[in-house]
């Protein structure tokens, strides 16, 4: 049964994240850092193409800031970027990340990733039902 809402009912936290390509395609020469930051999935998918992790951590990043706790609570790998066939990426919420989502009553998450040679970007969208 779905429950028509009102406009004031629905309510988006909006972030945008940007991070140097190069330091986190540095960073990801470190296995340490890899495992820690990208799931087992996003690194077999992603693992050749630092331009792809860049925009994944950025994404990772934007959803922390929209949860208004920063990475309190969860861990990065909590968070899943991963990209349909037509390469739209998408997320997948597990522990912690997904506990954030449902206290804050997240209803969708619509993320968009942009790179240049220098800087990967992403945006969160998270839309919620407010109480």
């Amino acid at each position: 049964m779905y429950k028509i809402l009102r406009a004031e009912e629905l309510t988006t936290n909006i972030y945008l994240f940007e991070v140097e390509a190069k330091r986190v395609a540095k960073a990801c020469e470190k296995q340490g850092f890899l495992t820690r930051t990208f799931t087992s999935k996003e690194i077999e998918a992603f693992r050749n193409k630092p331009q792809s992790l860049a925009g994944n951590f950025a994404v990772k990043e934007a959803i922390s800031k929209c949860f208004g706790t920063g990475f309190r609570g969860f861990e990065l790998t909590d968070i899943e970027v991963l990209r349909e066939d037509n390469g739209k990426p998408y997320v997948n919420l597990y522990n912690g990340a997904k506990h954030m989502y449902d206290t804050l009553n997240g209803t969708n998450i619509f993320v968009s990733i942009t790179n240049t040679e220098e800087y990967a970007m992403a945006m969160a969208v998270i839309e919620k039902i407010e109480e």
